[in-house]
C-alpha cells in the first residue's frame, strides 16, 4: 500500500462525504426555514436579555415587552414579506407547519399561549437578525424614555423659569420698598414692571416652545438670556441716578452673569438635563424621579400619560435594574454637551451585541447537534457505511480514478473563488453523480457486498445482518455533520499533495 493509493482512497472517501454534506446542509437549511429556527432563537435570546437570565425569560411581562418591541415599525420593516398569492404560498405552508409544531408544545416550552404566535400579536414570522442600533432605539422608544426625559426636563425648565423671575421680581420689590417715599420714581417703576411683564411673557413663550419641541434646551436658555439682556438694557436707559437703583441694577447684572453666562453650567447646576441615572430611574414608578414626572403631568388622562403608563405596566423589574446598571457604567463616559439618552443607547447597543454573540454561540452548538442527527439519518437513509465505502474504494481502481478525476475538476472550478459557493458546488456534484456509481445506497450491488443479500433472493431480508453496519453509519453521520466547507477544504489539501509529485533529485 503506497502513498498514491492512500491519497486516492482518501480522495474518494472525502468526495463522497462532500456530496453527502452538501445534501445534509440543504436539508438542515430547509428545516431551519420551515421552523424559523433563527428567528425564534433571536426572539428567545431577546427575551432572555430583557429578563436578565434564562430562567425568567418566559415571564409574562418579559414576553409582553418583547412582543411590543417586535410590533415596532423599525422591527417590522426589517422583516420584509413578499406580496402576492403565488409568492406567499410556500411561506404560508411553512408558517402552517411551524405553527402546528409549536402548538404541540406546552406553554412552558413554546413560550406562548395557544392563541398567540411566538412573535406576538398573531405575527407569523420575525426577523432572523436585528442590528444593535435598531434594537436600542426600539427599546428606548418602547419604554417611552424620550417622553419621560422630555416631561422631566419641561418640569424642571418651568421651575427654573419661575425661580429666575422670582429672583428678579424680588430685586425690584426690594428697590420699590426702599424708594417708597420718592414719588419721582413712580414712572420708572411703572416702566420696569411693564417690561417685567413682557419678560415674563417671553419666558412663558420660551417654555411653551420647548414643550412643543420647537426649540431645544440650549436654545431656550439662550433666548431667556437674550430677553434678560434686553430688560437690563431698558432698565439702565430709564433708571434715575440714585444709589439704590444702581445697586439694584448691579444685582440684576450679577443674576444674569451668574445664571446665564455659561449655558451648560446653568443646565448642570439647575439639573435641567436629567443625568443617566435619573433617566434609568424614570421607568421605576417608585422612584422620586418618576413621581416628579407624574406630578408634572397635569392631565392624567392625557395621551402622553396613558402611553407612559401602558409602557411601564408591562415593564419587568429586571429591565429597570439593568438600565440602572448600564447608566452607572456609562456615567463615567458622559460629556457635558452630550445627551444622556444617546450614551445610554450606545450602552444598550454594546450589551445587545455581547448578548447576541453569546446567543450565536448557543445557536451554533444547537445547530451542530441537529447536524449530527441529520448526518446519522442521512447515513442510514443513503446506506453510507464508512467501512464498506473504504472496502469498495480500495478494491475498485476504476472507481477511484473516476472520483479523483472529477474531484480535481470540481476543485479547479472553485479554486479561484475567495469564498466557497455551496450552491454552485451542489450543481457541479449533481453533474458528477450522473457519471459515477458511488458505493452508497440500498442497491442490490451494495447489499450483496455488505450482507450477501439481494431483492432477487426469495429469503427475507436478514435484519440481524445490519448490526455490523451500524458503526459505519455512526462514523459517516459524524463525518457528514462536519459540513461541506470542511470536506472541500480537506479535498483541496489532499489534491494539492497528490499533484505535488515526487521530490526532485538533488543536483550534484
Amino acid at each position: 500500500m503506497n502513498l498514491p493509493f492512500i491519497l486516492d482512497l482518501s480522495l474518494g472517501l472525502i468526495f463522497i462525504y462532500l456530496i453527502l454534506s452538501l445534501l445534509a446542509s440543504e436539508i438542515q437549511e430547509l428545516i431551519a426555514t420551515i421552523f424559523q429556527w433563527r428567528a425564534v432563537h433571536l426572539k428567545k435570546s431577546i427575551e432572555n436579555l430583557i429578563a436578565g437570565n434564562v430562567s425568567n425569560g418566559e415571564e409574562e411581562k418579559v414576553v409582553q415587552l418583547a412582543n411590543h418591541i417586535y410590533s415596532s415599525p423599525l422591527i417590522r420593516n426589517i422583516n420584509q414579506e413578499a406580496k402576492g398569492f403565488l409568492v406567499n404560498l410556500p411561506r404560508k405552508l411553512t408558517w402552517t407547519v411551524a405553527s402546528a409544531s409549536r402548538s404541540l408544545l406546552p406553554k412552558s416550552q413554546s413560550g406562548v399561549s395557544s392563541d398567540e404566535s411566538v412573535f406576538g400579536n398573531q405575527r407569523r414570522s420575525g426577523p432572523s437578525y436585528i442590528p444593535s442600533d435598531i434594537f436600542a432605539t426600539t427599546l428606548i422608544e418602547t419604554l417611552q424614555l424620550p417622553t419621560l426625559v422630555q416631561k422631566l426636563t419641561e418640569n424642571r425648565l418651568d421651575k427654573f423659569k419661575t425661580a429666575r423671575l422670582n429672583e428678579l421680581q424680588e430685586i425690584i420689590f426690594q428697590l420699590e420698598q426702599q424708594a417708597k417715599t420718592d414719588e419721582q420714581l413712580a414712572p420708572f417703576f411703572s416702566q420696569i414692571y411693564q417690561e417685567f411683564s413682557e419678560l415674563q411673557a417671553e419666558f412663558e413663550q420660551v417654555t411653551w416652545n420647548f414643550q412643543q419641541q420647537k426649540a431645544n434646551l440650549l436654545t431656550s436658555l439662550d433666548r431667556m438670556a437674550e430677553g434678560l439682556d434686553r430688560y437690563i438694557e431698558s432698565f439702565q436707559m430709564n433708571m434715575p441716578q440714585q444709589e439704590s437703583v444702581g445697586k439694584a441694577l448691579r444685582r440684576i447684572k450679577f443674576l444674569r452673569q451668574d445664571i446665564f453666562n455659561d449655558t451648560e453650567r446653568a443646565i448642570s447646576l439647575g439639573g435641567l438635563r436629567p443625568n443617566l441615572q435619573e433617566i434609568a430611574q424614570s421607568v421605576n414608578t417608585s422612584s422620586a424621579v418618576y413621581q416628579e414626572i407624574a406630578a408634572a403631568l397635569e392631565e392624567k388622562d392625557s395621551k402622553a400619560y396613558q402611553q407612559i403608563q401602558q409602557a411601564l405596566d408591562i415593564l419587568p423589574d429586571s429591565v429597570a435594574e439593568n438600565l440602572l446598571v448600564l447608566a452607572q457604567r456609562a456615567q463615567v463616559k458622559i460629556n457635558s454637551t452630550e445627551d444622556g439618552i444617546n450614551l445610554l443607547r450606545r450602552e444598550i447597543e454594546n450589551t445587545f451585541d455581547s448578548s447576541m454573540e453569546r446567543a450565536s454561540g448557543v445557536y451554533r452548538r444547537n445547530a451542530k447537534g441537529v447536524a449530527i442527527l441529520i448526518g446519522f439519518a442521512l447515513a442510514v437513509t443513503a446506506n453510507a457505511d464508512a467501512f464498506h465505502m473504504i472496502s469498495r474504494l480500495s478494491k475498485d481502481s476504476a472507481l477511484r480514478d473516476t472520483i479523483t478525476k472529477n474531484a480535481g475538476e470540481i476543485l479547479l472550478r472553485n479554486y479561484s473563488n475567495s469564498t466557497l459557493d455551496l450552491e454552485a458546488l451542489r450543481v457541479q456534484t449533481d453533474e458528477v453523480l450522473t457519471q459515477i456509481s458511488l458505493p452508497i445506497g440500498w442497491t442490490d450491488t451494495n447489499l450483496e457486498q455488505q450482507i450477501g443479500w439481494t431483492q432477487k433472493q426469495e429469503r427475507n431480508f436478514p435484519v440481524w445482518r445490519i448490526i455490523p453496519m451500524i458503526p459505519g453509519w455512526i462514523l459517516s453521520g459524524i463525518a457528514i455533520s462536519m459540513g461541506a466547507p470542511f470536506w472541500f477544504d480537506l479535498l483541496s489539501k489532499i489534491v494539492n499533495v497528490r499533484n505535488a509529485g515526487n521530490k526532485p533529485p538533488t543536483a550534484r
